[in-house]
């Protein structure tokens, strides 16, 4: 079986040690770090001339922020999976970045090999990085105005698309069940469980598991505060 191509990685944080821990962690995993960047402004352009498969962008950063500089990578490569970055486990503006588009968040303090497991796992959109923390910024502030305006991804609260079953399925990955996880719940095969899962995104035009979670939320198939 021939190996998954690694991903090319590009790294966004105002801080240098950061970007150097990052890249050196990386590196040394094998994992392709593309390229730097130490604000907004940068990662934008990085972004479109390394055309890199995922991007960790911090959030709190000079000239221009992380959000506003996620949005715009996201807009000018759609196929690009957005990591934020954040030194807070419930940051306001993470939830906002989820609601736009970006694939989820690490905490700077995450170890080397989840690190690594999460750039390479975003890629595929089968995994929802650190699920209990998405769920409570998700409980947090999916009723709320994020960051002040309007999530500028237009995410479909229809759900009229979805049969019994996708919509079952959507419920339980907005608890944060992993397909193993809903194939037992369900009693279903992995693989039949992917397909829903893949069904789902299709129908409500969604890029992976993080923003399946705000879907979920935001039309009341799993209640804030209670995670059920």
């Amino acid at each position: 079986m021939t190996p998954e191509p690694s991903p090319r990685v590009l790294i966004v944080d105002d801080q240098a040690l950061i970007r150097t821990g990052f890249r050196l962690i990386l590196t040394t995993r094998g994992v392709d770090v593309v390229g730097e960047a130490a604000d907004g402004v940068e990662a934008v352009t990085a972004a479109r001339e390394l055309r890199p498969d995922v991007v960790l962008m911090d959030i709190r950063m000079p000239n221009m922020d992380g959000l506003e500089a996620a949005r715009r990578v996201l807009a000018q490569d759609p196929d690009c999976r957005v990591l934020m970055l954040t030194t807070f486990d419930l940051d306001r503006y993470v939830y906002a970045a989820l609601a736009l588009g970006a694939s989820g968040f690490l905490l700077k303090d995450v170890t080397a090999e989840h690190l690594v497991n999460a750039v390479r796992l975003v890629t595929t959109g089968d995994a929802l990085l650190a699920p209990s923390i998405t769920r409570r910024l998700v409980e947090r502030f999916a009723t709320q105005d994020p960051a002040g305006g309007a999530p500028s991804k237009d995410v479909h609260a229809d759900l009229a698309s979805l049969t019994t079953r996708e919509v079952e399925v959507l419920t339980l990955v907005g608890r944060g069940l992993s397909n193993a996880e809903l194939a037992e719940a369900l009693t279903l095969s992995e693989t039949t469980v992917k397909t829903h899962v893949a069904r789902i995104f299709t129908k409500l035009g969604l890029r992976d598991r993080a923003q399946a979670v705000v879907v979920a939320y935001e039309t009341g198939l799993v209640s804030a505060g209670t995670g059920s």
